[in-house]
Order: structure tokens, then C-alpha cells, then sequence
């Protein structure tokens, strides 16, 4: 197994335990708000974002309790995200993660509360003194998601998406709307890691870089799986994207473009690891895996 392969199942088993103790236990008058919270977040995905926090975090010597909280409360976000993507008034998606969508489980009404809720518990977690980091670090990690997340993140990145079912659109657009879309989520999580780390100026920034890279080069591959049907593999509605007209990488450069700009984004994003040597290496395999990955 190859370092990136241990670290990444440690890290995934980390996130899982500690996002089970921070969600509320299906009980009392709430109890199936609880259940829809714990099944958009429990159980699957690749939990990527949590790993780059703690691999960022261990360039500068950190390591344990705080990367994961941190970790767990981008899984938080990303989790409600997903959630509200997947709605009939987005995506309307059926599948998610190889099982029915959490509004397909829910109902639409329980799956929007859950968004609702997990959004706020993100930010509580993160705001606890119990996890290690101190308040000015908890005040920057803060400031940041909410940043990553809000209208010049995350969300601002899912307007555009869906504008750009209406509208046909350049590399240079698709590629600033990913930046938002997925790449800000991406981005946070490198940041973090620095933020706990106390990291000098110019690795904090080489860091951003490479994060923004890596949030490119995973869009591009889901597209590529996308447009190859593979919704088996990725436990996604295959095809989604064609059938919406949705503004992709892969619309706009075709398959063999679309494999070039990968292997351009992963020259620029090892080339910006240089700084780290060989205290990088689970990044660079995680630049590798992102780009080869079959779900």
C-alpha cells in the first residue's frame, strides 16, 4: 500500500468517527431531521478535503485532534452542498454516492433542513475551544470557510452553473466558475492546514496554488467520468451533465483536450510542491490519484 493509500484510510477513518460524535444521535423530536443530517454526511465519499487539511497541517508538524475537526467540519459543508445540489430545483438528481439522493430518501422538505442545519453545526464546531487551536486561529478558520462557502465561493460557483445551462461559455469561464464551484472548498482545505500550522507566508501561498490546481484537475476527471456513463462507478447520475447542457471542461476541449489540461495542471501543481521536497510526497500522490481516479 502506497503512503498515500495509508494516510488517506487513516484519515478517512478519523473524519468518520469524529463526524458520528459532532452530529446529533437520531433521537427525540428531531430525530429524522438527525437521521437525513448523518445520511448526506456518513458513510461515504472520499473525504479528499479532510485528508489535504491534515497533510497540510503535518508539513508544518501538526497532527491529531485539531486537522480533523477542521476536516470534519468541511465534510459538513461539502455534505449540505451536495445535499441542496442534488434537489429537484438544481440537479434533481436520484443518486448520490451509490444510493438514493438524501431528498429521494427524505422528501424535499427534510432534505433542505438538513442542508440548513449542517451548514450552522460546521461553524459551531469549528468556534469550540476543545479541539486545540486557539482563538485566532479559530477566528481565521472560520472567516475562511464562511468565505470558501458564501456567494465568492461555493455557492457563487453553483449560480453560475446553472447559469451556464442557458448560455455558452469559454474555457476561461468555465474554468473561473470551478475555481468557485469546487475549487474554493479545495482551496479552504489547503489554507487550513497552513492556518494550523502557522505556516510562513510563501508556503501558505504555494499551497494555495497547488489547491487551486488540484480543484481544477477534479473537475475535469468528473467530467471525463461523466461523459464516459459511468454512474455505476461513480454512484452519480451518469450523464447528467450532456443531457442539462451544463458548461463543461470536456464540452469545450472535447476528451483529448480535456487530458491535456490535466497534464498541464499536474506539471504546474507538482512544480509548485518544490518548496516542500520531500515532505510533500502525499500530496503529489494525491494529485495522481485525483487525475486517475474511477469514481
Amino acid at each position: 500500500m502506497s503512503r498515500f493509500a495509508q494516510a488517506s484510510a487513516a484519515v478517512t477513518a478519523a473524519i468518520e468517527a469524529e463526524l458520528s460524535a459532532l452530529l446529533p444521535p437520531v433521537a427525540g423530536p428531531q430525530a429524522r431531521l438527525h437521521e437525513a443530517m448523518r445520511y448526506a454526511v456518513l458513510g461515504g465519499g472520499k473525504r479528499l478535503r479532510p485528508f489535504m487539511v491534515a497533510a497540510t497541517a503535518e508539513l508544518f508538524g501538526v497532527r491529531g485532534v485539531a486537522p480533523t475537526r477542521v476536516g470534519a467540519a468541511i465534510e459538513m459543508i461539502h455534505g449540505y452542498s451536495l445535499v441542496h445540489d442534488d434537489l429537484p430545483a438544481m440537479d434533481d438528481a436520484e443518486l448520490r454516492r451509490g444510493r438514493p439522493s438524501c431528498h429521494r430518501a427524505f422528501g424535499e422538505a427534510t432534505a433542505i433542513l438538513a442542508g440548513d442545519a449542517l451548514q450552522p453545526l460546521a461553524f459551531e464546531v469549528l468556534a469550540r475551544p476543545d479541539y486545540g487551536a486557539d482563538a485566532e486561529q479559530r477566528a481565521a478558520l472560520i472567516v475562511g470557510l464562511a468565505v470558501a462557502s458564501g456567494s465568492l465561493g461555493m455557492c457563487g460557483g453553483q449560480l453560475l452553473d446553472l447559469l451556464a445551462e442557458k448560455q455558452r461559455w469559454a474555457l476561461d469561464d468555465i474554468s473561473a466558475m470551478q475555481r468557485l464551484k469546487t475549487g474554493a472548498l479545495i482551496r479552504y482545505a489547503c489554507e487550513a492546514g497552513a492556518v494550523l500550522g502557522r505556516a510562513p507566508a510563501t508556503a501558505a501561498a504555494a499551497l494555495g496554488a497547488y489547491a487551486e490546481d488540484l480543484g481544477l484537475a477534479f473537475q475535469i476527471q468528473d467530467d471525463l467520468l461523466d461523459r464516459g456513463g459511468e454512474g455505476v462507478a461513480t454512484g452519480k447520475d451518469a450523464g447528467r451533465d450532456d443531457q442539462v447542457g451544463k458548461a463543461t471542461f470536456v464540452g469545450v476541449l472535447g476528451e483529448a483536450g480535456a487530458r491535456r489540461m490535466l497534464g498541464e495542471l499536474r506539471a504546474r501543481a507538482l512544480g509548485r510542491l518544490d518548496i516542500f521536497e520531500d515532505r510533500a510526497t502525499v500530496l503529489r500522490e494525491l494529485f495522481e490519484f485525483v487525475i486517475s481516479r474511477k469514481t
